[in-house]
């Protein structure tokens, strides 16, 4: 358990420490941006490693209405990213739409984990992205999108987020369980 608590602890600091020390992390440049990017992959190294290996007490797990939750609300995760990155008309009303998603992958999985190793870990993770919007909000002022926002762009992310759902379903399959239901 504790590999994975350093995992998510690690993640909690490369990840705020731009906003916690921004002159510092300012003066570092390129060689900040890579040493974050380093200690990420650390961190992400550190999580599985630690997820897998660790144990602790079970109060839930998978059903299938728990599953169908889970999956809609990480197809709607995917879709909060795509919209973050194509810059669609939900950004107009969330300034953080990509940690949206992953607070709600976060949620989908506590759904369907009810152990005390995905507490941690997804449970941190949520907390993570929960105090790193508040931290967003308190270091800038928002400037609100006005568009234009045309319809291809949300059809293309809508159909982006059932791609990229199908892909890492497979995948998430062959590695971990199967997140489809059935088997």
């Amino acid at each position: 358990m504790l590999i994975l608590i350093l995992g998510v602890a690690l993640w909690w600091g490369a990840h705020l420490y731009k906003r916690l020390a921004p002159r510092q992390r300012a003066a570092m440049g390129e060689r900040g941006r890579a040493m974050i990017t380093g200690l990420l992959v650390l961190a992400v190294i550190l999580m599985v490693i630690g997820y897998q290996g660790a144990d602790g007490a079970f109060f839930w797990g998978r059903s299938p209405a728990l599953v169908g939750i889970n999956n809609l609300l990480v197809l709607v995760a995917f879709y909060l990213f795509a919209a973050a990155g194509m810059k669609t008309k939900v950004t107009q009303y969330t300034r953080h739409p990509m940690l949206w998603g992953f607070s709600l992958w976060a949620v989908a999985h506590l759904l369907v984990n009810g152990d005390v190793p995905s507490f941690v870990l997804f449970g941190g993770l949520l907390a993570w992205a929960l105090v790193e919007m508040i931290a967003i909000n308190r270091s800038s002022p928002w400037v609100r999108p006005t568009g234009p926002f045309p319809a291809r762009k949300e059809a293309m992310a809508a159909a982006g987020a059932v791609i990229v759902m199908v892909v890492v379903g497979l995948i998430h399959g062959w590695v971990g369980p199967w997140p489809f239901g059935g088997a």
